[in-house]
């Protein structure tokens, strides 16, 4: 869905900051209950001389005034600079110290600092850190006492990890499941508009909300300039601040026992052909296609940071159109597998097939999904031009609203039941531009009655009157747009 617009916010003639590659390190974190502190210290992106780092403290002793975070570096590493901390560096032992507006740090809270640095010969991550002279990461209380196994489950254990079989997804004991909630749109615009990294509330209070509504799934769009810092976005927007506050998300919609489902949103790549969104060769706008420039970096360190938790879903791209850049069928559904030069279409594309096979190559196996062509809601030839996923883990994504041109029963009978009867097929958004959910309602219906999966956009707290939003506030208050799919949800079985 492309979004209302917000004139004045955004970037324009930001140059682009070459990468030539982005990795995400493991994580150091604690492994018992109580630490006195832990850190998580990640390599958000990687290049032949140099790195960018990352480090998130958290503070579980009393509270303190000032903080000085050390470790040492055992692979040739050198910082150069950094910020929300003063960065030093004697030998191969790193001091992090706070700014004099982050120093107080209450028991419990966070505060992370990131570092550009060189390496050569490796770049392997420190092993100890050390807050104000505490050892962090080590336990600082016997294990707790294990629950009960006869205890109910609670929502907090997590969603099911979900694959392919046939047409229908299935958790790991073979079961059929649907995916079912809403969007959580923001990810891709606020970082770019200057703003932050959200548009209004995601603490666990927010996303509580959300699963309220008896959603299982809830779907985050994303912006690739910000997750790889390419462009000057604000600093504190963009790179190893952006991807904390995807993964911080992903860990509370699972909380809350629903599904995280990732997609890119808005993408680098010039385009000013046929109803083009913007100018700008920034990710400010709905691109028709993904580029070969970034994308495949993006999935590549997407994947690699969510390659361990099979939980997560991966989205390839949010709306294609690169019919409307290209004058034939066979053009644009070449363009969207295969990806190269594309006609009408400026920059070198990367495909859905480059982008499988970006993220098939970091060993993740998480579920993909893949939207078709005319803002995804063409699926008449997916099949036809279905990529290979050596993992046997795709499915088929579909936009459906209003005012799309395959919005009806008949068209749906005739483009869309073939591809459900191969493969799964899922509605990643639906909608109405009204205020009302009449249209919602028999898309819902039309699902329902083939166990299909559908979530609504969008849960912000925009004018349902100039774009589909769910709610007023972001307590779960509804729409009479929302009302439409809240109610259907709560009414749904299971």
């Amino acid at each position: 869905m492309r979004h209302p617009p917000r004139s004045g916010l955004l970037l324009a003639g930001a140059a682009a900051l070459a990468l030539l590659g982005t990795a995400v390190a493991p994580v150091v974190t604690a492994q018992g209950a109580t630490p006195a502190c832990t850190v998580e210290y990640s390599v958000t992106s990687q290049w032949d001389t140099g790195f960018q780092g990352a480090v998130t403290i958290t503070n579980n002793m009393a509270t303190v005034s000032s903080w000085s975070l050390t470790f040492d570096f055992a692979g040739g590493q050198k910082v150069s600079q950094g910020w929300n901390a003063k960065w030093s560096q004697s030998g191969t032992t790193v001091t992090a110290a706070n700014e004099n507006w982050n120093g107080s740090l209450a028991t419990g809270a966070s505060v992370s600092a990131g570092f550009l640095a060189s390496w050569s010969g490796g770049n392997a991550a420190p092993m100890s850190f050390r807050l104000n002279g505490t050892t962090c990461n080590v336990d600082t209380e016997p294990t707790p006492t294990p629950t009960d196994p006869t205890d109910p489950p609670d929502p907090g254990d997590g969603p099911p990890v979900l694959s392919v079989s046939g047409n229908k997804l299935v958790d790991a004991g073979g079961a059929t499941r649907r995916l079912l909630g809403v969007n959580r749109s923001g990810g891709e615009f606020a970082c770019v508009q200057g703003y932050g990294i959200w548009d209004g509330p995601v603490d666990d209070a927010a996303i509580k909300a959300i699963a309220d509504w008896n959603a299982n799934t809830v779907r985050i769009p994303l912006n690739e300039e910000c997750w790889l810092g390419t462009s000057n976005i604000e600093p504190e927007y963009a790179g190893a601040h952006y991807i904390d506050a995807v993964k911080d998300l992903v860990t509370r919609v699972k909380a809350h026992g629903m599904t995280p489902m990732l997609e890119l949103h808005w993408s680098w790549g010039q385009y000013t052909g046929n109803s083009a969104g913007c100018s700008d060769i920034h990710a400010s706008c709905q691109k028709p296609m993904p580029n070969m420039e970034y994308t495949p970096s993006f999935w590549s360190s997407v994947a690699g940071t969510f390659k361990d938790d099979p939980t997560v879903v991966f989205d390839l791209f949010n709306e294609p159109y690169p019919d409307r850049a290209t004058s034939t069928a066979e053009q644009a559904w070449t363009c969207w597998r295969e990806g190269g030069t594309c006609p009408g279409i400026g920059y070198q594309v990367a495909g859905m097939q480059d982008l499988i096979d970006a993220i098939r190559a970091t060993g993740a196996k998480n579920l993909i999904l893949a939207g078709g062509l005319a803002y995804s809601n063409d699926l008449s030839q997916w099949l036809t031009y279905k990529p290979s996923d050596p993992a046997g883990n795709l499915a088929a994504a579909w936009h459906v609203y209003n005012f799309n041109v395959c919005a009806n029963e008949s068209c749906w009978d005739s483009t869309l039941a073939p591809v459900a009867a191969q493969v799964p097929l899922v509605a990643g958004e639906i909608g109405e531009n009204t205020c009302a959910h009449s249209f919602i309602d028999r898309v819902m219906a039309w699902f329902d009655a083939r166990e299909l999966s559908y979530l609504g956009w969008t849960w912000n707290t925009w004018n349902c009157n100039s774009g589909p939003a769910l709610i007023s506030s972001y307590d779960g208050t509804p729409t009479s747009y929302g009302i439409g799919l809240r109610d259907h949800l709560r009414g749904l079985d299971g």
